[in-house]
């Protein structure tokens, strides 16, 4: 009933094909490009595609890289995992076959306009299928799903759950609803200690110099730079960007991707990338100098400056993604939970992850919201 083809490179299939599944995304047939040939290291690219009488159907990304499971996990996971890697450092660094993207907020299947509800079920197993198929082909032994997509969440659980995957709870994606007229307005909607802080903290704006960039250009040595220590302080971080890639974001997206730069006085503390569309602004990167970026509470200031955007730009979203979310709440936001999926291809070894899965990194929203 079902055709499928796996291709290693976007470039393979028409623009206008992908954009038909997928709608008009900020992180779409562009932005999967500028990924793609970035040179990730150890990195390779899917794009499993499934078509119906010659018409393509659905499709989704995937990846393929070598994985040190021990950075799923938190606390007494972590250490366990670690304990394994003493005794067989092999087990805990699989070949692991991925649905999604590295670089994406959420692993999401785009599916024909004309294809019925039905039959999407149908189409996700025949999907799921060959990115398995391919996944032992090149000696994977573990597989799964980077944050299954929320809006497709009944789809997803019950295709995952027939395959023999396990669910276990991603990193929440935060969004703000922009439903103010005016940054008077929204700082009036936090509790009044918060509101304090933020006034406060504002107060920071005036050392600051606050620049636009349609590309890094001269700053993106010290972009790098800013990009590597935050890096360093992340607890875990699955890829490795490059200059490469902030380069070719730019210029496979001119229009909907800015770069906002924070000096104090002619030294980059910070910068900021953006994506938008109209409707969202899409907070990808924010990388800062940690100890006088902090001292300029230039994290706070960012996030007033994208707010003052929307509202300039008439934006009805800003979705500020998967870090800080406490202080996001705080701010105002909404969660909304995603969930991963893995399987083992060794029984012994998937019943091990199994019990594990509870100590996975992953941010109760109850845990937050007290």
């Amino acid at each position: 009933m079902f055709e499928t083809r796996i291709l290693t490179s976007l470039e393979d299939l028409p623009h206008a094909s992908w954009d038909a599944l997928f709608g008009d995304t900020l992180e779409g047939y562009d932005y999967l490009r500028a990924i793609e040939t970035a040179g990730l290291e150890g990195f390779a690219w899917r794009y499993v595609l499934v078509q119906r009488e010659g018409h393509l159907v659905a499709a989704a990304p995937a990846f393929i890289t070598d994985y040190r499971l021990e950075t799923t996990f938190d606390g007494g996971g972590r250490k366990i995992a670690e304990q394994v890697r003493r005794i067989a450092p092999g087990v805990m660094t699989p070949k692991l076959a991925c649905l999604g993207s590295p670089c994406m907020e959420t692993a999401t299947v785009g599916f024909a306009a004309d294809l019925p509800e039905r039959d999407r079920p149908a189409v996700l197993k025949a999907l799921i299928d060959a990115f398995e198929r391919d996944a032992m082909r090149v000696g994977c032994s573990l597989m799964g799903v980077k944050d299954a997509d929320a809006a497709q969440s009944g789809l997803w659980s019950g295709a995952m759950g027939a395959a023999g995957y396990s669910a276990v709870p991603g990193q929440a994606i935060a969004d703000l609803v922009i439903d103010f007229g005016n940054l008077e307005a929204y700082l009036a909607s936090l509790s009044s200690g918060v509101r304090r802080d933020m006034r406060r903290k504002l107060r920071s704006r005036a050392k600051v110099r606050i620049e636009l960039r349609a590309e890094l250009g001269e700053h993106l040595p010290r972009a790098m730079t800013l990009y590597r220590q935050t890096l360093d302080r992340a607890e875990a971080q699955l890829e490795t960007l490059t200059p490469a890639f902030f380069t070719a974001v730019a210029e496979r997206m001119p229009g909907r991707v800015v770069f906002a730069l924070y000096f104090v006085e002619d030294d980059l503390l910070a910068f900021n990338l953006l994506l938008e569309d109209g409707e969202v602004l899409l907070d990808k990167f924010f990388c800062m100098d940690a100890e006088r970026g902090r001292a300029h509470n230039l994290y706070f200031l960012s996030w007033f400056f994208n707010l003052e955007r929307c509202l300039a730009r008439g934006l009805k979203r800003y979705q500020s993604g998967q870090a800080n979310l406490g202080d996001k709440l705080r701010l105002g936001s909404r969660l909304t939970p995603v969930n991963m999926y893995f399987k083992h291809r060794n029984g012994l070894l998937n019943g091990a992850l199994r019990l594990l899965a509870p100590l996975v990194m992953g941010v109760p929203l109850e845990g937050l919201a007290a």
